[in-house]
């Protein structure tokens, strides 16, 4: 198959039998409940224009493993060209949906997976590159959609995960048999768990050796025996449930998507294990995963920043004050400041380099960096734009108000803005400003920027590691002719 079609990835996703818990009930059938079928629609892009040759050379890549033309969210990047293709694939995706695609962490993690299970079976002679090669070929010739699940509930962070009070709290083995492991514990904040085929499990940070149990990794079909999730909440998701408020979504189409992935003893045999103990790998595989997942954010986040972008001019138009001095001013500074993020993507693209197995790995300092504008300029950017929208963003009444034989007519003669413009256009781009920086978008751009990919302490972290001070104290010393 090795490209799947939009439509064979939704009806893939009805034989599975995925365990859906919602508002405190099993939800039937996920794929076409209306609060989850927006985000299904999302990761059908991803598979939607990887057959379009209008976007060929960003959506597929050249398999290293098999030689065969796949999906590039199930590539293993070759290339500082792949980095950068990578990035340039979220925005357009971004651009596409308004809304989180939500295959950028099983992408992320595989890259993450390959170089440093290479490095493990090098160091203790163990066989989880092996294991995680065959792995990845199938993934790629099935072009699954794969959750990439590094973030356990964590519970007291002071401690570590063999300290907690409940050793659920990160996910752990419960016991070894000759033909593999058993698992529990739970995935918290898990982007598209629903909508994918597997989970990938990744320990969260790096641990010592009392830790051993917790220093995890494989994979498991999402509909595994003891594998349910819970659907996260979200602001305004229950208006999916009326019926013609189509105008009240605002993006009705697409959507983002979190849960809680709960592991109540997983078997996994031996073939999908891809570390087992090894704790001193556990931190390893954490930042590198971190750091492909904080340059994506150059990618995705920018692209629905240009739809927000968007949105806020036509609403300053439909407004009636495009020519505004300080309207204009506003969307250049959205632009910059959208532009400055996309522009730290690409850098750490272009300065990634090989590792050992082959892969290619960004640049760790530059994914950082990009990772931590990420969590400030999204906010600056939706604060702009709801300050071009107007206070009718969130004070306007519903689609049935404007559609009523009631009060339908009084609705449009008063929200009513620029000469020519109908008043239904105007609530269109407003709701839509509404989702992307106060709905059900909101978890795929502002508070997820904020938090997704670690929260803006743990790229401080990182930045202090990889900023090399001391180089940088050694050139102000050498200017200055001061010697040790």
């Amino acid at each position: 198959m090795a490209l799947m079609t939009k439509e064979a990835y939704i009806e893939s996703l009805r034989k599975l039998n995925t365990k859906v818990y919602m508002f405190g009930e099993l939800v039937e059938n996920p794929v076409d409940h209306p609060i989850i079928k927006p985000s299904i629609n999302s990761v059908a892009m991803t598979y939607e224009l990887a057959h379009d040759p209008q976007y060929e050379d960003l959506m597929t890549a050249t398999s290293n493993l098999t030689g065969e033309k796949i999906n590039r969210f199930c590539h293993l990047h070759q290339s500082t060209e792949d980095l950068v293709k990578k990035v340039k694939m979220q925005r357009l995706l971004g651009q596409k949906t308004g809304a989180c695609f939500q295959r950028c962490v099983g992408m992320d993690a595989f890259n993450a997976i390959y170089s440093t299970t290479f490095e493990i079976d090098k160091k203790h002679g163990t066989n989880y590159h092996e294991n995680f090669v065959a792995y990845m070929k199938e993934v790629q010739e099935k072009d699954w959609t794969v959750d990439g699940a590094m973030t356990d509930p964590k519970g007291d962070r002071s401690l570590s995960p063999s300290k907690q009070e409940d050793p659920d709290l990160f996910v752990h083995v419960v016991e070894q048999r000759p033909d593999g492991i058993v698992v529990t514990g739970a995935k918290a904040h898990q982007t598209g768990s629903i909508n994918s085929h597997e989970h990938l499990i990744m320990p969260t940070i790096a641990m010592g050796p009392e830790d051993k149990e917790y220093a995890v990794s494989f994979a498991v079909p999402t509909d595994a025996e003891g594998v349910f999730m819970i659907y996260g909440r979200q602001s305004c998701d229950t208006r999916k449930l009326e019926e013609n408020v189509q105008m009240d979504l605002g993006n009705s189409e697409f959507g983002g998507q979190e849960a809680l992935v709960v592991f109540d003893n997983v078997f996994v045999p031996n073939n999908r294990i891809f570390l087992n103990g090894e704790t001193e790998f556990a931190g390893v595989l954490v930042e590198r995963f971190a750091g492909y997942h904080r340059q994506s954010y150059g990618g995705c986040k920018v692209g629905v920043g240009d739809v927000l972008i968007g949105a806020a001019a036509v609403a300053s138009e439909y407004n009636g004050v495009p020519k505004a001095s300080h309207i204009k001013d506003k969307l250049i500074e959205m632009m910059h400041l959208n532009e400055t993020l996309y522009c730290c993507g690409i850098a750490c693209s272009a300065e990634g380099y090989p590792t050992e197995a082959g892969n290619y790995q960004i640049d760790m300092l530059l994914a950082n960096v990009c990772k931590q504008n990420v969590t400030r300029y999204p906010y600056e950017i939706t604060r702009l734009a709801e300050d071009i929208a107007g206070g009718l963003m969130v004070t306007m009444p519903s689609e049935k108000d404007f559609n009523s034989p009631l009060v339908g007519d009084i609705c449009k003669k008063y929200f009513k803005g620029a000469t020519g413009v109908p008043t239904m256009k105007r609530m269109k781009i407003l709701r839509l400003v509404e989702n992307l920086t106060l709905g059900t978008a909101a978890v795929g751009y502002r508070t997820e920027s904020l938090h997704g990919a670690g929260s803006p302490q743990a790229q401080r972290v990182m930045i202090w590691r990889q900023g090399n001070l001391e180089h940088k104290k050694a050139l102000a010393k050498a200017i200055a002719k001061i010697e040790d």
